[in-house]
């Protein structure tokens, strides 16, 4: 069992890897090798109201605050795990739902749902029932972190500002959850120049309620993000989750990931996709967590009626 669920995500993994690495070879091969008149025979097959419209969904995918509703799916590997180098999964549901509020303000609200795979320190048997010999990790859902943001329709520097919520929805709260109700601000601020977007999130989560046998959340994200717009909806894009774990106080309190990876804003038929994928090393990080991340992005774009 513990060979196959180690396979299974190496095989998910891999080909991950593969799709982002062919699409970034074919994007290089592509603006390397084009003739000079490519950009007319690129003008051919897509029209300027198309390319028109690529661009203001770009634009869109990477502002947190736009007036889109959009259905982010995102899956993380975590390497390295542990001793025995274990794999943790985390499939992120967050869907964006904009709504106005008069004609000045807009309300955000971005629900993430994660559906995770945490992998035992050791195999252990089942809490109940007959005992599983090679169990060796737990799957369902984790805790819902709901968050909320009033920001300003017009303004030149965008920003948003609200509570974000953490609810006590895990399957198993030993290994999936943190068993805590907690809430605090969440603060987004960012720019949008010709050449990308640049800007940043921060949020902090005290716990006001809960499982008394659990330890009490104060917990920190801080997310800068920098994309940098290329041709043909291409953008590369920087955008850690730097956390810290405030009740850690000797050692193990932050992680600090690096790296980045490519994207691009494609239209299949009528729907409007944004496609990511990322390679994080985790400099800082608690010791037996994880030391690296691949992560993939798929994201439906569904821009309001006018």
């Amino acid at each position: 069992m513990r060979v196959k669920v180690r396979q299974r995500f190496f095989s998910i993994g891999t080909v991950g890897i593969g799709i982002a690495l062919s699409a970034a070879s074919s994007w290089a091969q592509t603006a390397q090798s084009a003739p000079a008149a490519a950009p007319a025979a690129q003008a051919q097959t897509i029209s300027p109201e198309a390319a028109e419209a690529l661009e203001k969904a770009r634009k869109a995918a990477q502002n947190p605050l736009a007036s889109m509703i959009s259905l982010p799916l995102q899956e993380n590997w975590n390497f390295g795990i542990g001793a025995a180098d274990r794999i943790q999964n985390i499939n992120n549901i967050q869907p964006v739902i904009p709504v106005g509020l008069g004609t000045k303000v807009n309300l955000i609200m971005r629900f993430v749902t994660p559906l995770v795979y945490q992998p035992y320190a050791v195999p252990v048997a089942q809490p109940s029932g007959p005992p599983v010999l090679f169990q060796t990790g737990s799957y369902g859902l984790g805790d819902m972190q709901p968050q909320f943001f009033l920001s300003p329709k017009k303004s030149k520097l965008a920003w948003g500002v609200g509570p974000i919520f953490l609810v006590p929805t895990a399957t198993q709260t030993k290994f999936l959850g943190q068993g805590k109700f907690g809430l605090g601000p969440d603060i987004v601020i960012l720019a949008q120049p010709r050449t990308g977007t640049i800007g940043v999130l921060v949020n902090n989560v005290w716990s006001v309620a809960g499982h008394k046998d659990k330890p009490d959340v104060n917990q920190m994200l801080l997310n800068p993000f920098i994309n940098y717009n290329l041709h043909h909806a291409w953008y590369l894009s920087f955008n850690p989750n730097i956390t810290a774990n405030w009740e850690q106080e000797h050692g193990g309190r932050w992680v600090v990931p690096l790296g980045g990876g490519p994207g691009r804003v494609w239209r299949l038929g009528h729907q409007a996709v944004n496609v990511q994928s990322f390679f994080y090393g985790n400099v800082v990080h608690p010791k037996g967590a994880s030391s690296w991340t691949f992560k993939m992005a798929f994201t439906l774009l569904f821009p309001k009626p006018r």
